[in-house]
């Protein structure tokens, strides 16, 4: 269902897809109230995509009270659990029957590989859509042990109007992963996709109207950080901000509540995650193939990307070896060719930043393990850097790009050391044929989520966000997502014989 297409049929369908432009508030697209637009471009080939609104404050304010408005009159949030997940249902099936469409719309936007946009990025989108809609009749509100003199509830209300604030990386699965959880609590959303990303969420925003999602409740407010990042950060009728992006501007956000009306705020940050390679490791065949997808998946552009390589000094040799030969499968080019794995960084900005860590490789006289060369245009080849000391720019730094760094280590005390040697605590994996080791240095490594044996963030049933300063405020999929999208109420009912006396009386 979810198999790639060919090179050609990708192509057919880039040249003639219609292409949104406008907001989506209110059940319609809609311009700017300015007029104005910013452009958009495909990052592989330069060309222009569209001209997109560029909103500012007062589109957010009439989202917002649009949104409210909706949320107020209970038209979502009060229909029976059974109707909104039928709704949701309804929606993630044309989500499905729309996945070619959305699977290139998503590769022109992003330079993403159009393979992964349709074996990984659409069909995950869809089943984090169906998971959270068929939770919604089966979460269950709570009693208290009190006693026989009252009765006490514990029940989850939607918070109210949410602002979700996207990354670019990872555009429509980020987008699920805010809204399953959020219209199935009976939240009214506004959305502000990042400026370089934006084309998907229109689209989605109107198939979620088709499918029933009802007009106010899901809004996209196009437009930069300064135009509507902010005022949503700053509304006083939005009730909570969740973030998925860098983290100087999730701190942005902690001011923004601070400095409004205390909203809470959710924030998935950045991350720089170690990939620990014990020499008892098992299969380093196995862990080559993990390591390289871990680095490299997304152009490396991944919150939890494994950027660096901290690997008993006995067996880096033989590891990097192994991991050069699993390299060659990761061709780049063309992200609309499905035989290519690596396609182009986001924007030229963004490929100026990420070259600046191949210019410190020359600079430190450090040694390239493979690749290490950019080609025309903006991509850059898959890279291994070897020797890379903690005091290191691409050992410290979020790099968002194909760069992986390899640092070595002779003691397990020295490997968590290093692991723990960041600012951040997003993910992490350890390669380890011991059970013992692996618990140990799991519970060890300051991390939200760490694997054993592979790379991956688990799948929707099991939480997704970070120690340290890679998170804050709750955690993204699974069950644990609608707490933060819902207050708890506490009901309490006086049944005592005194308060049925009075009342009778």
């Amino acid at each position: 269902m979810h198999e790639p297409l060919t090179a050609a049929e990708y192509t057919a369908i880039a040249r003639t897809i219609e292409l949104p432009t406008n907001a989506f508030i209110d059940g319609s697209f809609r311009p700017a109230n300015s007029g104005k637009t910013f452009t958009t471009t495909n990052p592989a080939t330069g060309e222009l995509l569209a001209e997109i609104a560029a909103c500012d404050a007062s589109d957010v304010d009439f989202a917002v009270a649009k949104a409210k408005a909706a949320f107020d009159d209970g038209r979502w949030h009060l229909l029976s659990p059974g109707e909104r997940k039928g709704v949701l249902l309804k929606f993630a099936k044309l989500l499905e029957d729309n996945r070619h469409e959305l699977a290139v719309m998503e590769s022109l936007d992003s330079g993403k590989p159009v393979r992964e946009c349709q074996t990984v990025d659409v069909p995950d989108t869809i089943h984090t859509i169906r998971w959270h809609a068929e939770l919604i009749d089966k979460l269950y509100d709570n009693t208290a042990p009190v006693g026989s003199k009252a009765l006490t509830m514990v029940v989850r209300e939607p918070i109210g109007v949410v602002g979700a604030v996207l990354p670019w990386n990872f555009p429509l699965l980020m987008l699920a992963w805010k809204i399953g959880p959020a219209l199935a609590s009976g939240c009214s959303i506004v959305v502000k996709p990042a400026q370089e990303t934006t084309l998907t969420a229109l689209r989605v925003a109107e198939l979620a109207h088709e499918a029933g999602i009802p007009a106010g409740v899901f809004n996209v407010v196009t437009g930069s950080g300064k135009g509507v990042g902010e005022p949503i950060g700053l509304h006083m009728d939005v009730d909570m901000v969740t973030f998925t992006g860098s983290t100087p501007t999730g701190r942005r956000f902690l001011r923004y509540a601070a400095d409004s009306n205390l909203k809470r705020v959710v924030l998935e940050c950045g991350g720089k995650n170690p990939a620990v390679v014990l020499e008892d490791a098992e299969d380093l065949d196995l862990v080559a193939e993990h390591v390289v997808t871990g680095a490299f998946w997304n152009m490396g552009e991944n919150c939890s990307a494994t950027s660096r390589l901290i690997v008993h000094s006995s067996i880096k040799d033989e590891l990097l070896e192994r991991i050069g030969a699993y390299m060659r499968d990761w061709k780049t080019g063309d992200p609309l060719d499905p035989e290519n794995r690596i396609g182009a960084l986001v924007s030229k900005a963004h490929f100026d930043k990420v070259k600046s860590y191949l210019d410190d490789v020359k600079k430190e006289n450090l040694a390239v393990a493979h690749g290490g060369e950019t080609q025309k245009g903006i991509y850059v080849e898959p890279t291994v850097v070897d020797g890379v000391t903690p005091s290191s720019r691409l050992f410290q730094e979020e790099i968002f790009g194909p760069i992986l760094s390899v640092t070595t280590f002779n003691s397990l005390a020295e490997a968590v050391a290093l692991a723990n040697d960041t600012p951040y605590g997003l993910t992490a994996s350890v390669y380890t044929g011991s059970l013992r080791k692996a618990i140990k240095l799991s519970r060890e490594i300051r991390a939200g989520v760490v694997t054993v044996n592979c790379f991956g963030e688990g799948d929707a049933t099991t939480p997704f966000g970070g120690y340290k300063e890679s998170g804050f405020g709750g955690r993204d999929k699974s069950i644990f997502a609608h707490d933060q999208y819902t207050e708890l109420k506490t009901i309490w009912i006086d049944v005592s014989e005194r308060s049925v006396d009075e009342t009778v009386r």
